[in-house]
């Protein structure tokens, strides 16, 4: 029995450009979640990004969207997490990740960045790898000079199809979530049908 999940960021940029972008995987998942519980999200300057909250299973779930660019994520899971009283066991981070195919969405505790600048952030500012991660695979251009414009690039017809359908998966878990089984909730989301 893992800490039950209080607090679902969805890492990306803030402004209209990036909306539809892959590097806004974990965001798309956010706002698809909070949509899909009948919540808002509302810009909060205490928490430096837009913010919500929802009921699942009977238990209330705070959303954060830092809106301080991906790479400075840290400083607002930070500020919703010493406000709250939250350990980094009850949060949820949900973001893009380079190394899983299109397709591929993985739930892991802990570990390192992997050489993503917003986990690495949050890790920093939390003093702590111990979240839940919610890697939402968005595949790899194929050389290194060509990331930065691939995960600012907007996905394409196919692929967005995909991926809602990922985050439609990774969301009926919520439920696992919340109630602390993780483990459980993993098995399913790992297991292809």
């Amino acid at each position: 029995m893992s800490d039950a999940i209080a607090l679902v960021v969805g890492l990306g940029n803030p402004g209209q450009q990036y909306l539809h972008t892959r590097h806004n995987a974990g965001a798309m998942f956010l706002t698809q979640l909070c949509a899909g519980a009948k919540g808002e999200l509302r810009p909060d300057s205490k928490f430096s990004g837009h913010c919500g909250r929802i009921s699942i299973v009977g238990n209330e779930v705070r959303l954060l969207f830092p809106t301080t660019f991906m790479n400075n994520s840290g400083r607002a899971v930070a500020a919703i997490t010493q406000y709250y009283k939250l350990t980094p066991s009850q949060v949820l981070i949900a973001y893009d990740e380079l190394d899983l195919p299109v397709g591929t969405t993985r739930l892991k505790v802990g570990g390192g960045p992997g050489g993503h600048n917003g986990v690495r952030d949050v890790m920093s500012a939390l003093g702590s790898a111990d979240f839940v991660r919610l890697r939402i695979g968005i595949g790899h251009p194929g050389e290194a000079s060509k990331v930065l414009n691939y995960v600012l690039g907007e996905f394409n017809r196919l692929d967005a199809e995909v991926i809602d359908g990922e985050i439609a998966k990774a969301i009926a878990l919520m439920p696992l979530l919340v109630e602390g089984k993780i483990q459980l909730a993993m098995n399913q989301l790992h297991t292809k049908t």
